[in-house]
């Protein structure tokens, strides 16, 4: 049972997680520079139809996938989660992993959603006040883009250490 309940854990956290970071890269790979282009196009109609119904339901998937993700993360490391978040040497690499997405998700939920609630019109906001906005999210995001790719590696790296080791 113990075992069955671990694989329950751990294909919600990668299903989460590629739901998570798919969004992230589509966000800052595809939906950035698409909305930045349909701005200066004149000819067409902009951006506000990915601004009405596409971020605001994408955004609602990223922060949840964000969460589900750390929740079933923190649940596969169980009882050694104080040791891989303290850093100890058997659970050092997971560990890294563990934080890195743990800033990640306090950049999604501190940074990035009340940013974009501001940007996507949800909370009034002036236009100073969206401008800012705009700054704060994009760096936030930017950063998550950044740590993910070191994120995936110590987390691969560690669950391959771990199963390495028999834990």
């Amino acid at each position: 049972m113990e075992f069955e309940i671990a694989a329950i854990f751990r294909w919600v956290h990668v299903v989460a997680g590629v739901a998570w970071i798919g969004l992230l890269y589509y966000f800052n790979l595809v939906q950035v520079p698409a909305l930045a282009a349909a701005a200066g196009d004149q000819s067409g109609p902009g951006g506000a139809g990915i601004t009405k119904y596409v971020a605001p339901r994408a955004l609602l998937w990223f922060r949840w996938s964000a969460l589900v993700t750390w929740l079933a993360g923190a649940a596969l490391l169980g009882g050694a989660f104080t040791e891989a978040f303290t850093l100890q040497p058997a659970y050092a690499a997971i560990g890294i992993g563990a934080w890195l997405g743990t800033i990640m998700l306090f950049n999604v939920w501190g940074l990035i959603w009340p940013n974009q609630k501001k940007i996507l019109g949800m909370v009034s906001a002036t236009d100073e006040e969206k401008a800012r906005a705009r700054r704060v999210a994009f760096l936030a995001s930017r950063t998550n883009t950044m740590l993910s790719i070191p994120m995936l590696f110590f987390m691969v790296n560690g669950l391959t250490h771990k199963a390495l080791i028999g834990l």
